[in-house]
């Protein structure tokens, strides 16, 4: 559910079609679609701190992260919050690409990204022609929806000590063994992430230290990593994650 890795390069196929072969929940997806699509797309990298979209835009393109992350934020004037981090591979937004609606968020580089940009009438087009695709896109987008749906119940079923508790707690067990580990985003962005105030995570950090997680600026050290699981228990209707697995075809329909 949370951003909890720490940031990889951006290293990605050469061209199109490498790149859509590369992407394995499009893997059932006829070959004739994906050459058709891979003739119209282009591979782009982009340096960090790069804007993708702004919101209220209307997509021209849809678009595949391979590499790096992006930032998902909302925007009121020139306030923004963080609302996702990206990792690879995923799409970006699709249900504003397929119905051709404005984005509501910003997307920014936040790791040098490698990217796939497939035009969007094209893109929409071949989902409605390909049963496989539009399958595959079906489930990208019921995985986004189950990362947002786990996100709510945390802030809603969960304390701000129990929820920033899980993050660093996930942090840790993706580094087995690690005592020291780089927070992945920064303090203001965890807060965000988490529903809460910078303010609120700074009064919260201190208290985890009796349970086994210690942050010193943007260090998180391990010292009782049992006690942490004790205190911060896992669920995995909140804290699992989902990868993006199509349907299979009935009866062999594309």
């Amino acid at each position: 559910m949370f951003v909890t890795d720490l940031p990889r390069p951006a290293t990605g196929p050469a061209t199109a079609l490498d790149a859509f072969r590369s992407i394995g929940w499009l893997a059932a997806v006829a070959p004739s679609t994906i050459e058709r699509l891979a003739a119209q797309a282009m591979v782009m990298r982009m340096p960090r701190g790069a804007q993708i979209f702004d919101q209220a835009e209307i997509p021209t393109f849809a678009q595949f992260l391979l590499a790096g992350s992006i930032e998902l934020l909302a925007v009121r004037g020139e306030e923004e919050t963080l609302v996702e981090l990206l990792r690879p591979v995923d799409a970006l937004l699709p249900a504003a690409v397929l119905g051709a609606l404005p984005y509501l968020v910003r997307a920014r580089v936040r790791d040098d990204a490698v990217m796939l940009l497939v035009p969007a009438e094209a893109f929409r087009a071949a989902v409605a022609a390909d049963h496989a695709l539009c399958l595959a896109v079906l489930a990208c987008q019921a995985t986004q929806f189950r990362r947002q749906m786990k996100l709510a119940k945390a802030i809603r079923l969960r304390s701000a000590e129990e929820r920033v508790g899980a993050f660093l707690l996930a942090l840790a067990k993706a580094r087995p063994g690690a005592n020291e580990i780089r927070l992945p985003i920064e303090k203001r962005q965890i807060a965000s992430q988490l529903g809460m105030t910078r303010e609120t995570l700074s009064r919260v950090l201190p208290v985890l230290a009796p349970h086994g997680l210690r942050v010193a600026g943007d260090r998180l050290f391990v010292d009782d990593l049992a006690a942490a699981r004790t205190a911060f228990p896992y669920d995995p209707l909140i804290d699992g994650r989902d990868e993006i697995t199509p349907l299979a075809a009935p009866g062999g329909l594309q």
